[in-house]
């Protein structure tokens, strides 16, 4: 898996991709599947990044779904092998803004106000 992204520089330092947390791309980012991977194309930054294999595109684009990244990754058959590798790609997404932290999963019953 690799992601190749445009020759700006990155954002610096910052925010570490946490597997454990839940993620989800920016808000400002656009992700366009193509038979290669995907595009990503992030509004502000007028950054584009190329993923260049599917299975990480499945990962980023389930993300919000799933309670942490490494089940985003368990649910894409991204093996134990493999995992370091998608821990520094999606790293490397953090790095440029394309993913952010999600709010976590809450377990608990949604609060019922009284009438």
């Amino acid at each position: 898996m690799s992601t190749d992204t445009s020759a700006t520089p990155a954002a610096g330092p910052g925010l570490r991709f946490d597997p454990a947390a839940r993620w989800r791309v920016h808000p400002a980012v656009a992700v366009r599947p193509e038979p290669f991977g995907a595009l990503l194309y992030h509004f502000d930054t007028r950054r584009l990044t190329f993923l260049k294999d599917r299975r990480l595109l499945e990962v980023v684009t389930t993300l919000a779904s799933h309670a942490t990244a490494r089940e985003a990754c368990t649910a894409a058959g991204v093996g134990p092998a493999e995992q370091a590798g998608f821990d520094a790609a999606l790293q490397r997404l953090v790095d440029i803004h394309m993913l952010a932290p999600a709010e976590p999963v809450s377990s608990a019953e949604p609060e019922v106000l009284p009438r």
